[in-house]
């Protein structure tokens, strides 16, 4: 992998494109590393290993902090579904180019691009890019993905001379989101879309020139904190549609609109209006906006946090304190020598090992034979996602007492199906047996 970042990179190419000034804003922050994206690096790492090993490639399994049956079977999710578009496609194509870790270079349309393809495959006159995305924070679409795109625009500018490229397929895998989403767009669709969008946003962005623009792009932003766009939509909507202005008044009504504007202390502040006290239409117009404000007031508390650590500054009615910390052994050797001369003994625990240490010891074959019928895949709980979600959607269009009524299309669902998902323990009673039973129809009616 690259040592260095480009500054218009692919990975944050949905921020630069839209607000063409913040690639060059965020030179101004520190690019300080978290848990998450280690643990991202480690579950690349170990997915490209399992691709090598595919491939036939002299490789070792890396090791990392971050190793458990999770990880262990997200990356068998990523790395199976590209073998088997391999095998799919040697069906047609014996001898597919398949390249893991591609260092992909879009610098001819913007300046100093370039980013690492996950997987890269040419065959048939298709060329796919395959990218894997360990997070399960922010659900990730490949629907004209700006990242996967640059991608692809890297790989045809390097190969598209050898191979009769017409088509590109581009795929993300999410398995912590359960999300394996792919988009497809003809050749000439990317070229167009690269010299009419990309390119002349691309100069803007290396110059650091443009008009600042506020939007989803914002939430992993390092220039967010002191982006004065991002702070005024963020003030903007809590004044306007959260808050419960009858409750406090604004010191001058002129500031309104300014992010700085303060709340007069001789009154009572304003509060939060209650969400069954906005419209339908308020939300729907919120909800996009609602994971910039939490992004952004995150920021906040991080930069207010660092100063008052780092650099002693103090803010009013708030200060530093050590933070709560768990008992641990000093030297695990020393406690069991000590435990046992004292005569304890029974100092260790053993549990079963895992459903997938069990499928790696048997054997996906013998795995199913001799254990596929204690395995069970409960259903998931019920979730409010965005509509670009591949998953189908459950239209509960009424509640009758203790009935729900699901309207969904013929042979989508069946009335076990839902009675599983109805059965689901809630977090709060976790062990009360809960059961449910249903029928379908074409019209709702008391049974």
């Amino acid at each position: 992998m690259p040592e260095v970042h480009a500054i218009l990179s692919a990975s944050s190419s949905k921020r630069w494109l839209n607000c063409t000034p913040s690639a060059r804003l965020e030179q101004n922050f520190p690019n300080e590393s978290s848990v998450y994206a280690e643990e991202g690096t480690a579950a690349h790492a170990l997915g490209e290993y399992k691709l090598r090993k595919y491939l036939h490639e002299r490789v070792q399994r890396p090791a990392s902090e971050f190793d458990s049956e999770e990880m262990d079977s997200n990356t068998d999710i990523y790395a199976e579904f590209i073998i088997s578009t391999i095998e799919r496609i040697k069906e047609t194509c014996p001898h597919p180019l398949v390249m893991v870790e591609e260092r992909l270079d879009y610098s001819y349309l913007v300046p100093q691009g370039f980013g690492t393809g996950d997987c890269v495959i040419i065959a048939d006159g298709t060329l796919y890019i395959m990218d894997y995305k360990n997070g399960k924070g922010v659900f990730v679409s490949c629907d004209h993905n700006p990242q996967m795109m640059l991608y692809a625009l890297g790989a045809y500018h390097t190969y598209g001379y050898l191979y009769d490229i017409q088509k590109v397929s581009m795929t993300i895998i999410q398995p912590r989101l359960e999300n394996i989403s792919t988009f497809e767009c003809s050749v000439e669709e990317l070229l167009d879309w690269a010299e009419t969008f990309v390119r002349p946003r691309a100069k803007l962005a290396f110059e650091g020139k443009g008009e600042q623009v506020p939007g989803d792009w914002c939430r992993f932003c390092r220039a967010r904190t002191s982006c004065k766009a991002c702070a005024e939509e963020a003030m903007a909507l809590v004044k306007q549609e959260f808050l419960d202005l009858d409750s406090g008044v604004l010191v001058d009504e002129q500031e309104e609109t300014d992010a700085t504007a303060s709340y007069d202390p001789d009154t009572t502040a304003p509060t939060f209006k209650s969400p069954a006290l906005l419209s339908k239409t308020d939300i729907e117009q919120m909800l996009p906006t609602l994971n910039r404000i939490e992004s952004w007031i995150e920021a906040i508390f991080a930069y207010v946090s660092s100063e008052a650590i780092n650099h002693g500054v103090s803010w009013n009615g708030y200060k530093v304190v050590e933070g709560r910390s768990k008992r641990q052994f000093l030297d695990t050797k020393s406690v069991v020598a000590a435990a046992e001369k004292a005569g304890y003994t029974d100092i260790y625990k053993t549990e079963l090992i895992s459903l997938t240490e069990f499928e790696k010891l048997m054997g996906k074959k013998k795995f199913q034979e001799i254990l596929g019928e204690y395995v069970v895949k409960p259903p998931g709980k019920l979730a409010l996602v965005p509509d670009s979600d591949p998953r189908q959607g459950l239209n509960i269009v009424a509640h009758v007492h203790d009935e729900v009524i699901i309207e969904a299309p013929k042979g989508q669902y069946t009335v076990d199906e839902v009675c599983k998902l109805m059965s689901v323990n809630p977090a709060w009673c976790k062990g009360l047996p809960l059961a449910a039973a249903g029928y379908k129809g074409d019209y709702y009616f008391k049974d």
